[in-house]
């Protein structure tokens, strides 16, 4: 398993982005996926995670009703659909995966690589 995070950038405050979690490898679709992200000065923190079929989504109370996890298994690709961003939401944003789905205590098997979002105000 190789992750590899795109689709980061500068957005203002009520803004969307979408982030992508694309594999290199043949097997993503064992995996559940999940996103964490770690602001300047802050301890990294569990966003959003899903099972190895992209069902039961699980979302940090922060961004439950603005962000959406999903899953294509075909593209080996995972998803975050980030809504009505604030400034708060700015961080360095980890895709990672795990054999038994990804929420936020669980042992995750593979980090990807970060992308940076930020939300201006």
């Amino acid at each position: 398993v190789q992750l590899q995070a795109s689709g980061g950038g500068l957005v203002q405050a009520g803004g969307s982005l979408r982030l992508a979690c694309t594999d290199s490898g043949r097997t993503f679709s064992m995996y559940g996926v999940g996103w964490f992200r770690q602001a300047p000065g802050k301890e990294r923190e569990f966003v959003a995670g899903t099972t190895w079929s992209g069902s039961n989504p699980y979302y940090a109370d922060s961004v439950k009703g603005r962000f959406t996890i999903s899953k294509n298994n075909a593209q080996s690709t995972g998803y975050l659909q980030m809504n009505s961003l604030k400034p708060d939401d700015t961080a360095v944003y980890y895709c990672a995966v795990s054999r038994g789905g990804v929420r936020p205590n669980s042992r995750v098997d593979y980090w990807g690589t970060g992308t940076l979002v930020t939300v201006s105000s």
